[in-house]
């Protein structure tokens, strides 16, 4: 302990004087040949607040008992001294005690701390115990380092960290959890032992709590700010659930499967499952066969009854996937001599000669009679339907019936006595050539004024027409007069590979509409009145509109009908990712019902791919909810929906309030945006707005923001671009980018704005659009030319140049086209339709009814790109009058007559391989007239 041994030489009377440095006695009896042994030394100790502290020690032998504290001696009146007698040994036993005040230990100054020693005496000499320090004790306020709030993975490492305040004695660290204290010992996952921080090695739900850092001395405890720990749990998906059932009983339909975001489900803010929920694809469903009996069979051999017999089996067809059988009788039998086989109950050769003469007779007449009557009837039969073809002309395969009026082609003389002219009555001028110069005006051939039904159409069957690839047309015609057509103007390019609005020649007789030229307070509502005849509405500049086919409303009726757009937004709400994919639609009155199908034109702005996007159709009831009509690639006869890249033809037969949802199957679905900027100058001169679009590539979308930008003075400043969006939850950002750095400025951290995914992709039908603001430094800046970077994270980007100038007199006008439609919102009668009615009716005449030829409804169909649902082609008066007005819808801008030419030309040709009838080709004489000739 320390211990050491001084032999004493001082005065021990000197301690009770005032100088504490004088010497102590040179020695003290005591038992000989023994030093003082300490049996308790000083501790060291700490004086918290102002109570002062006992320094105690304790020796055996000891003579005497004194304290030096800091190299002095303490004085002798503040020792308390105890004396004792140890039983065992016999030796005195001294115990002292002193006191140390706060104000002493403040008043020591030296280089270590406050310190006491005890020294005893005994006869050989002196003992010293070890130092004990005084220290005052203390415990700041502020944690040097409180814990920190995290948020954290289920199984992650959490790590608080905590650095208590300054004190002597050194403060203790304790952890509490919720305000329960956090014990180590008890949990494996726990440890506190680190430098007072708190580790969890694998975070566990539970583990989630506010937490404390707890430290304490002897003289304070002291909290620490509370750490919120989160541990969140990302979702995960469940196992796809099993493939549904087809949901077409017969033909084509979906099928889906489904999983869950619950394997886990998201907690405490974890993120959500990427990806799609619910996974569609397409489905053929075999369609019940009913069986059919084939032919009876012979009869077979008279048998000893008198009977024979004939079977037949239900395999023309066979019954299939759940079909019904046949029914009726598998097997029949009857008398084989009409009863005469058995008379009396005797057999044949008894009965007597002349009555067996007497009932041949009577079999052989009746056969005769049953003869002539029959090929009588075969007889009426052929005339009739002879004269009923010969009424129409029923064969009408020749492409001339459509591009005889509308193209380019040289009528040409043949041989006299040819059996294929056009009007064998009349002699034919061999001399003579007329070239119909085109395009002409689309007239129907009972115009007599123009030319007659018989001049263009004749009742021939199968007549040969070779079509040039110009679509010119020769045939053997006498000579006709020249006639010049007016082209129509303003009409808008229209084609099934083009977006809508898209600044492009494709016809010299484009319709150029300045921005300024749009009404900004045009109602989105078109009515007319239409009777028996049919008509066409439209509403102007949207690429909406509705067709009322010819004999759709009864003789001596009228109706007024209207076509409008719902400019308020939409009552439909889409669930989930599903997408509003174009206007919301209301034709009527909803009362009304029609006798053939109306077709009604709907755009859309979706990529039409059936792998990443399931379409539907739904309608509006009158007490406001939406249900679903059908799918865009569902069978059914109710109605039929042809999908075009930009629009939605569809095949009704009730008016109402209809619009096409989007529900994307993939994350590859693109919803195409199309992207215009606008700028205008603000209230302060120096400054120029720029606004951004992304609208829906619709028209009636682009219409709705050209009519805002009017109202504000805005100006297009570029031609718009198309933004493929697709749906696989990235944001988009819009930015400008080169700005002139000494003649414009743009706020800091302005340049570039970010889109959320949801904001973009269920936006329904508001146009999205970003602000940007440039501040010139002087007036005297006029011109602006920059860019703007739209583009969707890990996906489509498009750049615009703008380059204009701010100035209304400067500025160079970005012109649009628009439709002709806006200048005819409403067309009644022939006028409305591409195709003449005649010719309409020639055509339908041909082609409703099946024949050996391969020439019906069906064949039409393929040829004109139609290659779904035909069953509900089937179901109408007249497939082909309804295929026919399906086109007309289609090619309402373009009139696209050369495409029907050409699918009637393949329809004839194909006939002509497999027809056995020799057909007489026409001459062409080498006849070369030109329009520069001026014929």
């Amino acid at each position: 302990q320390g211990l050491q041994q001084e032999k004493c030489v001082f005065s021990f009377s000197s301690l009770s004087g005032n100088d504490n440095s004088e010497a102590l006695p040179e020695s003290i009896p005591s038992a000989p040949g023994t030093l003082p042994h300490f049996m308790e030394e000083p501790d060291d100790a700490y004086i918290i607040k102002s109570n002062p502290i006992v320094l105690r020690c304790k020796a055996m032998p000891a003579m005497q008992i004194f304290f030096k504290c800091n190299g002095e001696w303490v004085h002798q009146n503040e020792h308390v001294s105890e004396e004792s007698m140890d039983e065992t040994t016999g030796l005195k036993v001294r115990e002292v005690f002193i006191n140390v005040t706060r104000q002493q230990v403040e008043d020591f100054h030296g280089p270590e701390d406050y310190w006491c020693q005890c020294v005893a005496w005994s006869h050989l000499g002196t003992s010293k115990s070890r130092k004990a320090s005084v220290r005052i004790a203390y415990l700041r306020k502020n944690f040097e380092q409180d814990p920190q709030g995290k948020e954290v993975p289920i199984e992650g490492m959490i790590v608080l960290h905590c650095r208590p305040p300054e004190g002597v004695p050194a403060a203790e660290v304790e952890w509490l959890k919720n305000e329960e204290p956090i014990d180590s010992n008890l949990d494996e996952n726990i440890d506190t032992r680190a430098d007072h921080n708190l580790i969890i090695r694998q975070a566990r739900l539970s583990d989630s709590g506010n937490y404390t850092c707890m430290a304490a001395n002897i003289v304070a405890k002291r909290r620490s700010m509370s750490a919120t720990v989160v541990v969140y749990v990302n979702g995960g998906w469940s196992s796809w659930t099993e493939w549904s059932n087809c949901n077409a009983r017969c033909g084509r339909g979906w099928q889906k499967r489904s999983r869950t975001c619950t394997n886990p489900a998201p907690l405490n803010g974890g993120a959500f499952c990427e990806g799609m929920s619910v996974q569609k694809i397409t489905c053929t469903s075999l369609c019940p066969v009913d069986g059919n009996w084939e032919v009876w069979s012979e009869w077979s051999v008279c048998s000893p009854e008198c009977e024979h017999l004939r079977v037949r089996e239900c395999i023309a067809p066979p019954p299939r996937n759940g079909g019904k059988y046949c029914e009726g009788l598998s097997q029949e039998s009857e008398n084989c001599t009409e009863g005469l086989c058995i008379q009396d109950k005797k057999p044949l050769h008894e009965i007597k000669s002349q009555n067996i003469e007497t009932a041949s007779d009577i079999a052989l007449y009746s056969g005769l009679g049953a003869a002539v009557i029959a090929v009588a009837v075969l007889v009426v039969a052929v005339t009739l339907y002879r004269r009923s073809q010969s009424e129409y002309g029923v064969d009408v395969i020749d492409s001339s019936a459509l591009t005889g009026g509308f193209q380019t082609f040289n009528f040409k003389t043949v041989r006299q006595g040819n059996s294929l002219l056009l009007n064998s009555s009349m002699q034919p001028d061999l001399t003579v050539s007329r070239t119909y110069s085109g395009p002409i005006c689309l007239q129907d051939p009972m115009d007599k004024e123009l030319m007659t039904e018989s001049s263009l159409f004749n009742p021939l069957s199968d007549i040969k027409v070779k079509v040039q690839s110009s679509f010119m047309v020769s045939l053997g015609v006498t000579e006709r007069a020249e006639y010049h057509g007016k082209a129509h103007s303003g009409t808008f390019p229209h084609g099934n590979n083009r977006a809508f609005g898209t600044i492009q020649a494709r016809n010299k007789a484009t319709y150029i509409q300045n921005l300024s030229s749009i009404s900004t307070t045009s109602e989105l509502k078109t009515t007319a009145i239409f009777g028996h005849l049919g008509g066409r509405l439209v509403v102007p500049n949207t690429g909406v509109s509705l067709l009322i086919p010819h004999g759709a409303i009864p003789e001596e009726c009228s109706w007024e009908i209207y076509l409008a757009i719902t400019q308020k937004e939409s009552s439909l709400q889409p669930e989930g990712t599903d997408v509003l994919l174009g206007p919301e639609v209301t034709c009527g009155p909803s009362d009304l019902s029609v006798s053939t199908p109306f077709a009604l034109t709907i755009p859309h702005c979706a990529e039409v791919n059936s792998e990443h996007w399931n379409i539907h159709l739904k309608k509006r009831t009158q007490q406001g909810k939406w249900e679903e009509v059908m799918s865009v690639e569902e069978e059914t006869t109710s109605c039929y929906c042809l999908l075009d890249p930009y629009a939605c033809h569809i095949l009704l037969n009730s008016f109402g309030t209809y619009a096409l949802i989007g529900e994307p199957i993939s994350d590859c679905a693109v919803r195409q945006l199309k992207v215009a900027v606008f700028g205008c100058l603000s209230c302060n001169s120096l400054d120029y707005n720029l606004r951004v679009y992304c609208m829906d590539n619709t028209p009636c979308a682009f219409q709705e923001v050209v009519s805002d930008e009017k109202l504000q003075g805005g100006q297009l400043l570029e031609e718009p671009k198309l933004l493929h969006f697709k749906g696989n939850t990235f944001s988009l950002q819009i930015s400008v980018l080169d700005i002139p750095p000494f003649l414009w400025r743009i706020k800091p951290f302005t340049a570039c704005q970010e889109v959320p995914f949801s904001r973009v992709w269920c936006s329904s039908q508001k146009p999205l659009h970003c602000a940007f603001s440039l501040e010139r430094y002087t007036p005297a800046t006029t011109q602006l030319s920059c860019k703007i970077c739209v583009r969707q994270v890990k996906g489509h980007e498009q750049i615009l140049q703008i380059q204009t100038s701010i100035l209304e007199n400067e500025r160079e006008t970005i012109t649009f086209f628009a439709h002709e439609d806006s200048n005819y919102p409403a067309q009644m009668g022939p006028k409305a339709f591409k195709i003449p009615y005649s010719i309409r009716q020639r055509i339908c005449a041909t082609f409703d009814t099946p024949n050996a030829k391969g020439k019906d409804w069906q064949m039409l169909a393929q040829k004109n790109s139609i290659n779904r649902n035909l069953s509900y082609f089937a179901t109408q008066s007249s497939p082909s009058a309804v295929i026919l007005d399906l086109w007309e819808a289609r090619h309402q801008h373009d009139g696209d007559l050369d495409s029907l030419a050409c699918a009637l030309e393949e329809i004839g040709r194909t006939h002509s391989k497999i027809s056995d009838i020799t057909e007489t080709e026409i001459e062409e004489p080498d006849f070369n007239y030109s329009r520069q000739n001026g014929l």
